[in-house]
C-alpha cells in the first residue's frame, strides 16, 4: 500500500531490508489511531515497539561493548542511555523517512503526526522490531548498526542529558536531589501531552511541556539549567 508517496518497496530498499511477511512491515507502520475496536491497540504497532526497544538496547549495548574497549560501566551506560532515548530513535526515523510510511487516523494526520518526534520514534523501534520476528537477531542487529555507528563515531564523548547534569549541578553544591512533579496530562491515550515542573532548593519552579512523562521531564530540566546558566557548559 502507498502511504505519503512513498511505497513499502522504497522503504525496504532505504533500510537495506526486505520482508518476507509484509504483513510484520505493515504492523510496524500502523499507528493505533488508524485502527478501531476493542483490540485496536494489538492490531497497532505497540507490541512491536516495545520487542524492538528491547532488542535496540541489546543491540547498541553490544556495538558499544565492542567500539570502546576501555571505557567504563558509567561511560557505556551514558552513551547507551544517549543513543537509545526516543529523541535519538527519532533520528534514526527521520534518516529511514518513516513518517511518509506510517499509517495514521485522520485526526492524528491533521496534527501532524508524521512530523511527531514521539511517535517517529516508536515506530522506528516497531519497526526494528519487525525485523527481528522477520529475520531473526542478526538482521535486527545489523539495522541498527548501520543506523547509528556513524553517529556513533562521530559523537565523541557521550553528551549529558539535562536531567543528570541538574542532578550533579545540585549535588555539587551540596543541594537535594532536583524533584519533579506532573502538572497535567492532557490529550488522548496514544497522544498525550505531559506538563512537568521541576524544583531546585533555592530556586523558582520551571515548566515544560512532552508527548512522554520523560522528555517532558527532560525539557523541564533543560530549562532549569538555562535559567540557572548552567546548560550550555553540562551539556557541552
Amino acid at each position: 500500500m502507498k502511504r505519503g508517496g512513498a511505497t513499502p518497496e522504497a522503504l525496504e530498499a532505504l533500510i537495506g531490508y526486505h520482508f518476507h511477511d509484509k504483513q510484520l512491515l505493515d504492523l510496524a507502520l500502523t499507528h493505533v489511531s488508524a485502527v478501531a475496536g476493542a483490540r485496536s491497540r494489538a492490531k497497532s504497532y505497540q507490541r512491536l515497539e516495545f520487542l524492538g526497544d528491547r532488542v535496540l538496547g541489546l543491540a547498541i549495548a553490544s556495538l558499544l561493548y565492542r567500539e570502546f574497549p576501555t571505557a567504563d560501566e558509567g561511560d557505556l551506560s551514558k552513551r547507551l542511555a544517549e543513543l537509545v532515548r526516543r529523541e535519538s530513535c527519532a533520528v534514526i526515523a527521520e534518516s529511514w523517512r518513516l513518517g511518509d510510511h506510517i499509517r495514521l487516523g485522520p485526526g492524528e494526520t491533521q496534527s501532524g503526526g508524521r512530523h511527531n518526534r514521539a511517535i517517529l520514534g516508536d515506530v522506528a523501534e516497531a519497526l526494528i522490531g519487525a525485523v527481528f520476528l522477520d529475520g531473526g537477531y542478526e538482521a535486527a542487529n545489523a539495522l541498527v548498526v548501520g543506523a547509528v555507528k556513524e553517529r556513533l563515531r562521530a559523537s565523541g564523548r557521550p553528551r549529558i542529558d539535562a536531567k543528570t547534569a541538574l542532578q550533579e549541578w545540585a549535588q555539587a553544591r551540596g543541594l537535594a536531589t532536583p524533584s519533579y512533579a506532573i502538572l497535567s496530562r492532557e490529550g488522548p491515550d496514544h497522544s498525550p501531552l505531559f506538563r512537568i515542573s521541576v524544583s531546585v532548593e533555592g530556586h523558582e519552579l520551571k515548566e515544560a511541556v512532552g508527548p512522554s512523562k520523560r522528555m517532558a521531564e527532560q525539557a523541564a530540566a533543560e530549562a532549569m539549567l538555562r535559567e540557572l546558566g548552567a546548560w550550555q557548559a553540562s551539556a557541552a
